[in-house]
């Protein structure tokens, strides 16, 4: 099992360890893969929901003028075990709600095993698992991100549009990876593109070689990696450029990130994909203000993670309260309209409205709409490598 920690990064000092401390502060969990196959991306993540909770914080304006102290664990992306153990080192501290989880195997673990039973809600900013439609949560799981079963199909659209002839797919071997391959295997195949082959591969072995030459014996324009960038689906790409396999990668939303680029260079400059964002106004918006906090707001699921945050606190607001079950009634409202479009930068704003008894309708950064079981219906966008950095071509 990996290490498990959990660190508290506190927007006010001097507050004791319940929910709410002194009367000021409240507690919420941040629950992210810092350690496994995706660590690379989790400190902006976690920055991004940081952020959110500390202009909360600074507003004066949440519950007559509460803090929120925010609480760091690892759930190792892909060690379910590791995971729920965090979790319920969370609860147990007694955080309010969570922002997370991230990878889709552990997500489902988690809000089976000890957030629904225990009445708290997570707010995903990443998990695109089909699955999770589906989870009998009882109201109490959200995300921020799109489901697979849309990203799939945008991502085959864009194979399409490459001109993509034929394409072999490897997926890793769990939740998000089967999910995903099966859903554009069909899309690409309702294309006319011929599939030569789909495999799975396992996460954290040094060598990739004899996966890329089962890929390779069967052919293709391209090898369609399915998985992370930080580890099996990285060791994908660099035992087939070593081979010679392959030479253009259609890549799913694990593995786009600056470290690909940095450790591939212009080896990736045939290279696409997708992830869910926009290039809307809260986009925009989104970028200055994290800009302003330090945060590099071009990699995956920050602005994701900056609307989960979001949407708890102003849930709380909505309800006038910390209360776990009232978090949970209140998230739907706020999500989506009618009301006051808030966008990042002003969380004060949609906090004083809701004071009022106004309606508010988040935008967020990524254009926050839920659909009925609360998941974002989203947008997603183009990916290529131009001037060693993963740009955005255009939104789908």
């Amino acid at each position: 099992m990996r290490k498990l920690f959990i660190a508290a990064f506190m927007f006010v000092s001097s507050f004791g360890s319940n929910v709410i401390a002194d009367g000021h502060s409240i507690k919420m969990g941040i629950i992210l893969g810092f350690t496994g196959p995706i660590e690379s991306l989790t400190p902006a993540m976690a920055a991004s929901a940081e952020l959110a909770f500390k202009e909360a914080s600074d507003s004066g304006s949440l519950l007559g003028g509460k803090k929120i102290e925010a609480m760091r664990a690892d759930s190792t992306c892909v060690d379910s075990a590791a995971a729920t153990a965090a979790a319920e080192g969370l609860i147990s501290g007694g955080v309010a709600a969570i922002m997370g989880a991230d990878c889709s195997g552990v997500t489902g673990a988690i809000a089976t095993n000890v957030a629904v039973p225990n009445g708290v809600v997570m707010i995903s900013p990443s998990a695109t698992s089909p699955g999770l439609t589906t989870l009998d949560d009882n109201g109490y799981f959200f995300r921020t991100a799109p489901s697979d079963a849309r990203g799939g199909q945008i991502l085959a659209d864009i194979t399409k549009d490459r001109k993509v002839k034929s394409v072999a797919i490897t997926y890793t071997n769990n939740d998000y990876g089967k999910g995903l391959a099966d859903v554009y295997k069909a899309a690409v195949e309702a294309h006319g593109i011929k599939v030569t082959t789909v495999t799975a591969h396992e996460d954290g072995k040094a060598d990739y070689s004899s996966e890329v030459a089962t890929l390779a014996s069967a052919g293709g324009d391209a090898v369609a990696v399915i998985g992370y960038l930080d580890q099996g689906g990285k060791g994908i790409i660099q035992a087939s450029l070593d081979s010679g396999a392959f030479d253009t990668f259609v890549l799913s939303d694990g593995m786009i990130g600056q470290s690909l680029v940095d450790a591939f260079g212009k080896d990736l400059s045939k290279s696409f994909g997708s992830l869910p964002g926009s290039t809307g106004k809260g986009a925009g918006v989104f970028a200055e203000v994290a800009k302003a906090g330090g945060i590099d707001s071009s990699g995956p699921y920050t602005g994701e993670s900056y609307d989960a945050a979001a949407l708890i606190v102003l849930a709380m607001q909505a309800g006038n309260s910390a209360d776990r079950a009232s978090i949970a009634k209140n998230v739907m409202d706020v999500a989506n309209a009618p009301g006051t479009k808030i966008y990042p930068g002003e969380l004060k704003k949609g906090l004083d409205l809701l004071a009022k008894g106004k309606k508010i309708n988040y935008e967020g950064a990524t254009g926050v709409s839920f659909t009925e079981v609360g998941e974002a219906e989203g947008s997603f966008l183009e990916q290529e490598v131009k001037g060693g950095k993963f740009k955005t071509k255009k939104q789908r």
